[in-house]
């Protein structure tokens, strides 16, 4: 398996495998809903703002995972979120996920981020280092509905401590209805 960092020669494929892997397992409406975000953000969102990293095998995309800044204005720390995350319905449990989501934390630590957060499923991404975190260690940028799916790690070998003040996100992830 091969990981790059950066957007695909056609970032279209990328928004189809979204759609197609959130089609498969939470219905056409939430695929169309994801390859809209996932559109959005690869067009809205400035490259300093956005690490997008894929995962191949003899050329055919496995999966993505796209990491994205989030602004805590009362803190100095470099933050970002994983959001979101896709791999192939064939690859699904076979290690492809949590290789990619390695490879892009790696990636981030490379460019000197301090924190990773995500919201998602904690019996999955704490196999990559997340714990579940409380508002009160980091204020999300909108309302969670799902409170418990709230997960961070600092990625520069300290112990995760609470980030200061509000934040705000990239413009293409402030949206309600993904929270």
């Amino acid at each position: 398996m091969e990981f790059s960092t950066g957007l695909t020669p056609d970032p279209s494929t990328l928004v189809q495998l979204f759609a197609d892997v959130f089609s498969a397992s939470e219905g056409e409406d939430e695929g169309a809903l994801i390859g809209a975000f996932v559109q959005d953000l690869i067009e809205t969102t400035p490259p300093e703002d956005l690490v997008v990293c894929t995962a191949h095998r003899h050329h055919e995309l496995l999966g993505c995972a796209i990491f994205s800044r989030v602004v805590y204005p009362q803190d100095t720390r470099s933050v970002f979120i994983l959001s979101p995350m896709a791999v192939t319905t064939g690859s699904q449990k076979t290690g492809v996920g949590q290789a990619l989501i390695s490879y892009g934390l790696d990636q981030l630590r490379a460019k000197g981020v301090d924190v990773a957060l995500t919201y998602g499923d904690p019996g999955y991404y704490c196999k990559t280092g997340f714990t579940q975190i409380t508002e009160d260690t980091a204020q999300p940028p909108l309302s969670l509905s799902h409170p418990h799916g709230w997960l961070g790690q600092a990625l520069n070998g300290l112990e995760l401590t609470s980030l200061t003040g509000p934040s705000h996100c990239v413009a293409a992830l402030n949206n309600p209805t993904l929270w």
